[in-house]
């Protein structure tokens, strides 16, 4: 909506054996443990679908990235072609507005935007995985104890403590190759110190280079521009389009670094005390998306065999991450107060070569008004937010009749997007004309919210309990925009209003659970979760009605089963699920006197059913077979006119079928060396990008791909090789567009090619 939109328009599944490594102890499985209700519990006590993926695991797989543990959590769908610019969706929650609807947390710390202004949607928190706990999702709605945005569920990043006990160090070093790419190369360590029996300190970091596969071969966009495109001041005659695109190999490179330290200080057995500040960076030149044939939506292949991607000027996407957190744990006896307060920034600068904007219509008419030759534009934004937030909880102690908790919450968010659009003399830093800014666009915007909430587990007898909750939210929000230009099609800086809005939603749930035996147990769950609404930023012109928008909210029924063999040799959770969307949020666009301008708006209904399942068997010691999939169906339930959706329409990025095979085996070749072998297979079936039938990747074919690994540990070593994409599958995983911006027509992401690597570990 932000990103290149305006200025066109100007112009239910616990993986529980991935929790831990395929050789770990049954003991070990069936103890552990997640923060999903804010209170230390084992996943067969917790009455949803969790799904939990171990640091281990992660490190087994050496996955990194969203995309490369995807296929570990059934129902969880992701659209990405740049490194940090990621919309992730659970059971299909998702239209494709700029707003989220799974909420991201790093321990206590809530991350990204709550409103739809400063595209948190596409933003997601992608944390590099590197000395996590685990990561634990909660399939939603989450709206009783996790707030806005958290309809679709939650993401949680659990990192680990620092230990008073016992200093250790590890370093993890890297290398990989991707086929018809480059090379990429990794460094990690973390080390934990023990200061003092009471005080400890952990700090870790890392950083990734990874290896482009797509090349830029000069191709060209050629044509003319018809004279009555331009309106006022029209040329005489049709005006010619002549771009050619540099010629370079493995563009789309990019870069990941960063870190985390943490100070503990247990003062008493009874109060603790911890710093957390984090910071990750991502750089990249050239966004992961290929261009396809608009047609056939066959890939574009270059003379080296590899993906075709035209850069027409060097650009750059840069992402930033920082997080602060200062949590106090307090045992008052009669019950646990739990404080944390955090401060996290997010930054994004985008420089990016937009000489195709609109197939050449903004370098075309540069160079008729300011009589210049060749030119290169770029967009130059900035995308901004700070957040503040408190949160206070007091819980009573693990009770077998009744347990409580109470909690209060504030944030304080402020956002700001600024684009400015520039010509320059074609591959020089000379602007077209000195001072002169093509377009300069503002968004402004302040969120507070306020809220309090409730949860409680009675146990009804030794086998049956009952949890129920709610939670009662207000906020408040403004937001202004300015935009303003030189560039003769635009008009002279217009100032919008400035917007305000406030709502108050109430969330709730209620999950009756039933332990049917030791190892066996039932469950039902109905939840509300919402996502807020908020102002629009549009001239005074704009028709009554515009200003705001209204939140959308998800009532979710959920029944599932959670059981093993008593033995823990074969283990399966199943869980079934009915979402009914109302009011949801959607793009459209509205006529004002700077022609047709986006903004956020109210739909109909939209509803999503289907279930997911694990299933995992131990026949063999040291042998694991984990066998998980979703069936998600999910669909507009009445005409969506805003986006070109009708009632019927399946949600995006949400394929019906998703099933992945995960197996690995550990054995020991001496008393010093041990071994495992590993492999990964995942389908899923055919998808959506998007509601409009006819538009690049409305609809992308369904793909499989299969992983593996191997490795050797020994005392304090270890080595592991890896291949990704063995039988380099070229499947599409989103869609792009298909309005000429690129020579041939469409962009769109794809599987990245067969990648070979491997990992050297030491610890000390």
């Amino acid at each position: 909506m932000f990103h290149k939109d305006r200025i066109r328009l100007l112009t239910g599944v616990a993986l529980l054996a991935l929790t831990a490594p395929a050789y770990a102890q049954e003991e070990e499985r069936d103890t552990i443990v997640v923060t999903a209700q804010k209170r230390t519990q084992t996943l067969q006590e917790i009455p949803q679908s969790v799904s939990v993926v171990g640091g281990d695991t992660l490190e087994r797989l050496n996955a990194t990235t969203f995309e490369q543990y995807l296929s570990l959590i059934p129902g969880l769908s992701l659209n990405s072609t740049t490194p940090g610019v990621n919309r992730i969706a659970l059971r299909g929650v998702n239209t494709g507005g700029v707003a989220s609807t799974v909420a991201t947390y790093v321990d206590e710390t809530p991350f990204g935007s709550s409103t739809a202004l400063v595209n948190a949607g596409i933003l997601s928190g992608n944390f590099d995985t590197f000395d996590v706990a685990r990561i634990e999702v909660l399939r939603g709605p989450q709206g009783t104890l996790y707030g806005a945005n958290s309809m679709g569920g939650v993401m949680k990043y659990v990192t680990n403590e620092p230990d008073t006990e016992e200093y250790s160090a590890r370093v993890r070093a890297g290398v990989e190759s991707t086929k018809n790419g480059g090379i990429g190369y990794s460094g990690a360590g973390v080390i934990n110190v023990p200061l003092s029996e009471q005080l400890a300190f952990r700090s870790s970091g890392f950083y990734r280079k990874t290896g482009g596969y797509a090349d830029s071969i000069g191709a060209a966009i050629t044509g003319v521009l018809p004279q009555d495109i331009f309106g006022p001041g029209a040329p005489s005659s049709d005006v010619p389009i002549n771009l050619v695109s540099d010629i370079d190999d493995d563009v789309n490179t990019s870069e990941s670094y960063g870190g985390r330290a943490s100070l503990l200080f247990e003062a008493t057995e009874n109060l603790s005390f911890r710093l957390t500040g984090l910071m990750q960076d991502m750089n990249t030149d050239e966004a992961s998306s290929i261009e396809v044939d608009p047609d056939t939506r066959e890939p574009i292949i270059a003379p080296d065999g590899g993906f075709v991607r035209s850069r027409f000027a060097d650009g750059s996407n840069e992402i930033a991450y920082r997080l602060y957190n200062g949590t106090v744990e307090w045992d008052l006896g009669f019950a646990n107060l739990v404080s944390a307060t955090s401060y996290s920034t997010f930054d994004q600068t985008i420089h990016d070569e937009s000489s195709t904007i609109s197939g050449g219509i903004v370098p075309a008419t540069i160079d008729l008004f300011f009589a210049t030759g060749p030119v290169d534009v770029f967009l130059d934004q900035e995308t901004d937010q700070r957040k503040f937030t408190q949160e206070v909880r007091l819980s009573s102690p693990d009770n077998d009749r009744f347990e409580w908790l109470l909690g209060a919450y504030f944030t304080r968010e402020t956002g700001k997007i600024t684009q400015d659009l520039n010509a320059y003399d074609e591959g020089t830093d000379n602007v077209v004309v000195d001072g002169a800014t093509l377009a300069d666009i503002d968004i402004n915007s302040i969120y507070k919210e306020y809220a309090g909430f409730a949860n409680a587990t009675l146990h009804i007898t030794d086998r049956f309990d009952l949890t129920f909750g709610g939670r009662y939210s207000h906020n408040e929000q403004t937001a202004e925009q300015l935009i303003g230009a030189t560039f003769p099609l635009l008009v002279a800086p217009v100032p919008f209003l400035r917007n305000t809005s406030d709502e108050g939603v109430f969330t709730w749930s209620v999950a009756p659970h039933y332990d049917v035996t030791d190892t066996v147990s039932v469950y039902a769950r109905a939840a509300k979760g919402y996502r807020p609404g908020g102002p629009n930023v549009l001239p005074a012109d704009a028709p009554p009605g515009s200003e705001t928008f209204d939140s959308d909210t998800v009532l979710s029924y959920e029944a599932g089963i959670k059981a093993q063999t008593p033995d823990g040799l074969f283990g399966i959770d199943l869980s079934a699920f009915y979402l009914k969307w109302k009011d949801i949020q959607l793009i459209t666009s509205v006529t004002t006197s700077l022609g047709p301008l986006s903004f956020n708006a109210n739909g109909e209904t939209a509803r999503s059913l289907g279930g997911e399942f694990s299933a995992r068997l131990n026949p063999l010691e040291g042998l694991s077979f984990i066998l998980n999939g979703a069936y998600t169906d999910a669909e507009l339930t009445a005409d969506s006119p805003e986006t070109g959706g009708i009632d019927g329409d399946p949600l995006p990025i949400t394929p019906k079928y998703t099933v992945s095979l995960n197996s690995d085996y550990e054995w020991a070749l001496s008393n010093e060396v041990g071994a495992f072998v590993g492999a990964t297979y995942r389908w899923q079936s055919k998808q959506s990008s998007g509601f409009v039938d006819g538009d690049l990747g409305s609809r992308l074919d369904g793909y499989e791909v299969v992983d593996l690994r191997a490795g050797l540990s020994f005392d304090r070593y270890a080595i592991d090789v890896f291949a990704r994409n063995v039988f380099d599958s070229d499947a599409l995983t989103s869609g792009g567009n298909a309005n000429g911006d690129f020579p041939f027509g469409g962009t769109a992401g794809v599987l990245r090619p067969r990648t070979i690597g491997a990992t050297l570990t030491a610890e000390f």
